[in-house]
């Protein structure tokens, strides 16, 4: 549950933000001024701001400014109608998350309010280091172990220069963690911080989420926009999964490191950029090289300093304190009394080699919790939660497979479709999707829990499928 503020001069868009965000589980408060605005942020600062950029009185660019002055962290989105565009576009270069323009579709403003919130969330969370955390930490680099003595002292001598960063590491060995800790310990804490997944995002839309573009570079680019690069200028920059990076922006990264300037897509003028990057890979970028799928510039241009973080079976004295701490977390979440681990689970845990590392361990002790009966958790509800059931299925289950079965050989045996596994696949996600939208009454937040997703993956999966959603706000 999220704290929003709505800043806005119509009492009517106002009103269907409060129940459309209410709907989706987060606490809506509101304004009709810029400086009544304000005064509800010196009395209770919000998770998330989103304001339109026209008001009476102080108009949304000062507000804006102050805001900014009063807390620097606070994610803003900003509204405006084609009009005001170019104001809209100074508000991102001084900081603002994003902007939106006027009249907007409802899941395309959803979609950036939980990437708001993610962000804000992001920058804020403090991330403890060095062996046991404080209590009360939401998060943490945890491990005493010699490997992360060494790491921890990696990211104190790294963080306050502007040295580019590249982390490496198997997937679940908390490389964004890292980064962010990192960031909080940096000169430039107290400017933006910016995350990119170059695999979240489509090949065709990263580039124009980095570079921002110009009217007119495209069809559908009716207006100029300013891309994560620059909304990052004095900041820093997040690069996840930088070795799926296509090879045409992987050129286009390499003069940024080189140059210090970008250019927009259908711009012709370079334009300064201040950013410090941070780049995070579990790919074998040495065997990419040898693929020609990373450009060996670039390689060199990113491990100016390069920190390895080890996978949990290589430091595995740190999994019970890893554990420990999850369960004390999961177990104040939950508001569950925590009993601790005896220490045979603590051994059946230690012996396990935990190929999902740091991730697969903090989602077995929250799965353990859930199975719990009352007491400390006993080691076959550590065995459920790592193997699940077994192999042991009920009649319903046999059933219902052999059903999905004949539905899939009828299908490969008609040859309708050259691509049978996605079209399989998609049939599937699409009901699936589907389904759980149903049991939540449309809620795409529970539904999004239920599925496993996140609520901006569940987004586009939705758009994917064209699954029926809601219609638009209009401006008034």
């Amino acid at each position: 549950m999220s704290n929003i503020l709505i800043v806005d001069d119509d009492f009517n868009l106002r009103q269907s933000f409060e129940n459309i965000l209410a709907e989706e589980g987060h606490v809506v408060l509101s304004a009709c001024t810029g400086e009544a605005g304000i005064e509800v942020i010196k009395k209770r600062i919000p998770d998330l701001v989103i304001m339109d950029i026209r008001l009476p009185g102080m108009n949304g660019l000062e507000a804006f400014r102050t805001i900014r002055d009063i807390d620097s962290k606070i994610p803003v989105i900003v509204m405006t109608a084609f009009g005001t565009t170019e104001t809209a576009i100074e508000a991102t270069k001084l900081g603002a998350f994003d902007y939106m323009l006027k009249p907007f579709e409802i899941p395309v403003m959803l979609n950036l309010i939980d990437q708001a919130l993610e962000a804000g969330k992001f920058v804020r969370s403090k991330v403890e280091m060095d062996g046991y955390p404080a209590p009360g930490a939401s998060e943490a680099i945890i491990g005493k172990h010699s490997l992360m003595q060494e790491l921890y002292k990696a990211i104190g001598r790294v963080a306050s220069t502007d040295a580019t960063v590249l982390i490496r590491g198997e997937s679940g060995t908390g490389k964004e963690l890292v980064a962010r800790a990192i960031y909080q310990h940096s000169l430039r804490v107290n400017k933006p911080f910016l995350v990119i997944n170059c695999v979240a995002i489509p090949e065709t839309l990263l580039e124009s989420e980095l570079f921002g573009y110009e009217k007119g570079a495209f069809t559908g680019a009716i207006n100029r926009r300013v891309g994560k690069i620059e909304q990052a200028h004095g900041g820093t920059l997040f690069l996840d999964e930088i070795g799926d990076m296509p090879l045409s922006i992987q050129a286009k990264i390499l003069r940024l490191l080189q140059e210090r300037s970008i250019e927009r897509l259908g711009g012709r003028e370079p334009i300064p950029v201040d950013v410090r990057i941070i780049a995070a890979t579990n790919r074998d970028l040495e065997a990419a090289l040898t693929e020609g799928r990373f450009r060996e510039d670039l390689y060199y241009r990113l491990k100016v300093v390069t920190l390895w973080l080890p996978p949990l079976r290589d430091r595995k004295s740190d999994v019970p304190l890893l554990a420990e701490y999850f369960l004390s977390r999961f177990a104040k979440g939950m508001n569950i009394e925590n009993l601790g681990l005896p220490d045979e689970v603590k051994n059946i845990l230690a012996n396990y080699q935990w190929p999902g590392n740091v991730r697969e361990l903090s989602n077995t002790i929250q799965k353990a919790l859930i199975f719990n009966r009352g007491g400390p958790i006993r080691p076959e509800e550590i065995s459920q939660a790592l193997h699940g059931e077994g192999m042991k299925k009920d009649m319903a289950d046999q059933s219902a497979m052999e059903t999905i079965r004949q539905w899939m050989r009828q299908n490969l045996v008609s040859g309708m479709n050259e691509n049978m596994f996605d079209y399989c696949m998609d049939h599937f996600a699409s009901a699936l999707i589907s389904e759980a939208l149903s049991i939540t009454s449309g809620n795409r937040v529970r539904a999004a829990k239920l599925l496993g997703l996140s609520r901006p993956t569940l987004q586009s999966k939705i758009e994917k499928y064209k699954i029926k959603i809601e219609t638009s706000i209009k401006n008034n």
